[in-house]
C-alpha cells in the first residue's frame, strides 16, 4: 500500500488500462513516458469523483510523481491546481520538483501557468526570489517556467520582468524556450499591443519567437484592414 486513500485512485486507474490507447498516447509525447491509455476526460472524471470523498492532499503529489505512467503525473498536476489558492512559500520545492522531474511541456506548462503562477501572484515577494532563480537555472524547464508564470496575469503583468527574462534567453537555440518567449509575448500583446510590437521590433529574437509573438497582432491588423 502506498497511501490509504490514494491507493483507491491508483487501483481504479489501473483497471482502466488500454494498451492500444497507451501506445498512441506515448507516441504523441515522443515516447517520453509510458501511459495507462486513459483519456483526459475519463481520467479527470475519476479524479473528480475521488476528490469528492477524499479532500485533495499535497502529500499525494510526490507519491504520484514516483509512478511511471504519465496519467499519474497529470493527476498530481490537477491536485496542485485544485489546491492552488492554498499554496504557500513552503510549497516551492514541491513545485520545482514536479517541474524538473519527468519534465515535458504537458506538465510543465500547467505547473508554470497554474500552480507557480498562483503561488507567485499570492506571494509577490517570491517573484524575485523564484523567478530570478528559475530564469538563471541550468534547467531549461525552470527557464520556461520563469518566462511563462505571468502568462495569464493579463494587465497585471510585470512588463519589466517579462522583457528582462526574455532578453536573457532571446538567443536560445532550444525550441521550448523560443516557443515560450513567443507565447508569452503573444498573450501580453492582447493587453499592451504597442509595447509588445515595439519590443519585438527592436530586440534580436529567434525567428520562431518573433513569429509566435506577432501572431495576435498580425491577426488584429488583418481584421481591421
Amino acid at each position: 500500500m502506498m497511501n490509504g486513500p490514494l491507493d483507491l485512485l491508483i487501483n481504479q486507474l489501473e483497471q482502466m488500462r488500454q494498451p492500444g490507447e497507451a501506445a498512441a498516447m506515448s507516441a504523441y509525447q515522443r515516447n517520453q513516458f509510458p501511459f495507462l491509455g486513459v483519456r483526459t476526460p475519463e481520467r479527470r472524471l475519476v479524479l473528480k469523483q475521488f476528490l469528492t470523498g477524499h479532500p485533495a492532499d499535497k502529500s499525494w503529489v510526490p507519491l504520484l510523481w514516483e509512478l511511471p505512467e504519465r496519467e499519474y503525473h497529470y493527476c498530481g498536476v490537477d491536485i496542485l491546481l485544485a489546491l492552488k489558492k492554498k499554496l504557500t512559500p513552503a510549497d516551492v520545492p514541491l513545485i520545482e520538483s514536479c517541474i524538473t522531474r519527468h519534465s515535458w511541456w504537458d506538465t510543465v506548462d500547467l505547473l508554470a501557468s497554474g500552480a507557480a503562477a498562483a503561488l507567485l501572484r499570492n506571494y509577490p515577494e517570491l517573484q524575485d526570489e523564484c523567478g530570478n532563480k528559475w530564469i538563471a537555472s541550468e534547467n531549461m524547464w525552470l527557464n520556461r517556467t520563469a518566462i511563462l508564470f505571468q502568462l495569464h496575469y493579463k494587465d497585471a503583468t510585470d512588463e519589466y520582468r517579462l522583457y528582462r527574462y526574455i532578453r536573457m534567453h532571446a538567443g536560445s537555440k532550444e525550441f521550448f524556450i523560443q516557443k515560450a518567449i513567443g507565447w508569452a509575448l503573444r498573450e501580453y500583446s492582447k493587453f499592451n499591443p504597442a509595447s509588445v510590437e515595439a519590443f519585438i521590433d527592436k530586440e534580436e529574437l529567434m525567428p520562431l519567437s518573433r513569429r509566435e509573438g506577432l501572431k495576435w497582432l498580425q491577426r488584429q491588423s488583418g481584421e481591421s484592414s
